[in-house]
């Protein structure tokens, strides 16, 4: 185990909290506890500050070429660490140890090389005909991350902030800590200079608090639920700090008539569900199909969940595991009841049994069908392996359906090429997919609505740590 993880990483040096108490990390697939992290304090995140206050003059000033370097140096050492990460994504997020692999850790260095890709590709200056405009680097940035993807999210917010010449304090979540402070050693094994990364470990209620209201931040990028979104950018309000918020999402499947074979589409959809318990905010979660088409669906949903095996994470063979807390369980479980109560049809799952003492938060894929728009199973986000059907008689009526919540993240269109290109058009979403395509990583990713501000990944995620300024000078332009 390493000796880090029970410190915070602020201006360069691994140092013990200013508190004396810890948060024990749980397996939630044994609920045995792993490790132990600092449950920091408002001092802790006061010292992160003024250290990333203190490096961000220089660090702003270094040229692009420097930053890149050291980015790419830190991505050599952080591949070294791959089956050390892989190891605690099972243990900390209890993630099946082939998506593991796959998204949690590959993915995330193919992400991070992207990043250092379209950062080649920035105009940090643009000449007009009687100005010059340049992107500036914002400032200190307070990155507030979720459980459910540790790492990933981590990257999405301290890789390009970092590339565009500011200075990070960052707060992961306090289930899922342990791989945050691999990537924190591994920039300051790259030779980042002090300050320009901070770790500060602890809760939201402390130390996520203390950092977005701290007067020595300029930004703050969250990720995470509508509703502790809605706070911060209360609290970041009052000192009119920029903020980038990613938030929750119940995001569309809409099967169109005129596929051959909808199999391919039932694929498509329980991985973007299932592979990580349900625990995605761009999780497929609503599947809208042709109302004559229920009875094939229901059918073709039952006998496609074969292929997601629950159980023990460390088993290759498992696709489906725990979620990630006894909380989480027992908000999944309570959504499954609602769905039951309000008259939905649960023709796969059962009603989960709160588990033993040393048993994990397992719970079985279930699909309702009959399910009404309104329905809460229908509106709200569960986070959790749970999907509602429904079903349309016209366009119009799936258009309605599939833009009728708040959410605004992620859709997919599954049809004849043309007619769901049309129809991906007519989803309220910053992100569609269309049959079998696959993330572009230089595309933006955020949502609309109760989504989310701002936008992450490529060039776009670079954009949103930057300021614009206007140089006017006739003589020279």
């Amino acid at each position: 185990m390493r000796e880090f993880f029970e410190c915070q990483l602020i201006d360069g040096e691994w140092v013990k909290s200013s508190g004396e108490a810890f948060i024990p990390v749980e397996n939630p697939a044994d609920r045995s506890v792993i490790a132990r992290v600092p449950d920091g304090t408002a001092e802790d995140v006061d010292r992160a500050v003024r250290a990333a206050r203190k490096a961000f003059p220089a660090w702003s000033k270094t040229t692009l070429e420097t930053r890149i370097r050291l980015m790419e140096r830190m991505l050599e050492i952080f591949r070294g660490m791959t089956e050390e990460i892989v190891a605690l994504e099972i243990a900390e997020l209890g993630a099946p140890a082939a998506f593991a692999r796959k998204k949690h850790c590959d993915y995330q260095m193919r992400r991070t090389a992207a990043f250092i890709d379209a950062a080649r590709k920035m105009k940090l200056e643009e000449h007009f005909p009687a100005s010059l405009v340049t992107r500036e680097p914002v400032g200190v940035v307070a990155a507030i991350t979720p459980w459910n993807y540790p790492l990933g999210q981590i990257i999405q917010k301290a890789v390009p902030a970092i590339l565009m010449g500011c200075t990070v304090a960052l707060k992961p979540s306090e289930l899922t800590p342990l791989t945050a402070t691999l990537l924190a050693e591994s920039f300051r094994e790259a030779g980042l200079p002090p300050g320009v990364f901070n770790l500060v470990q602890g809760r939201g209620e402390t130390v996520g608090e203390a950092l977005v209201a701290h007067s020595g931040v300029d930004m703050v990028s969250f990720t995470g639920s509508t509703k502790v979104g809605r706070r911060i950018g209360s609290i970041a309000a009052r000192d009119l700090k920029r903020i980038a918020l990613e938030l929750g999402g119940k995001s569309p499947c809409v099967w169109l008539p005129g596929m051959p074979d909808y199999r391919p589409a039932a694929k498509k959809l329980f991985d973007s569900l299932l592979l990580n318990a349900g625990q995605t905010c761009t999780a497929l979660s609503r599947l809208l199909v042709p109302e004559e088409m229920l009875e094939e669906t229901k059918t073709l949903l039952v006998e496609a969940l074969k292929d997601y095996p629950v159980g023990d994470p460390q088993d290759l063979s498992t696709r489906v595991g725990p979620v990630v807390s006894l909380n989480q369980f027992r908000r999944v479980k309570r959504y499954i009841e609602s769905g039951l109560a309000e008259g939905a049809e649960m023709i796969a799952g059962e009603m989960p049994q709160d588990p033993g003492e040393k048993e994990g938060y397992f719970i079985n894929p279930t699909v309702f069908v009959n399910v009404r728009p309104e329905m809460k199973i229908a509106q709200e986000e569960i986070f959790g392996p749970v999907l509602s059907v429904m079903t349309y008689r016209t366009l119009d009526e799936a258009e309605e359906i599939a833009n009728g919540t708040p959410y605004g993240l992620c859709g997919a269109v599954f049809g004849p090429k043309q007619e769901a290109l049309e129809f991906a058009r007519r989803i309220r979403s910053g992100n569609v997919y269309i049959n079998d395509a696959a993330r572009d990583l230089a595309a933006p990713f955020g949502g609309f609505g109760a989504s989310g501000i701002g936008r992450e990944g490529g060039i776009y995620g670079l954009e949103e740590f930057t300021e614009l300024k206007a140089v006017f000078d006739h003589s020279t332009f």
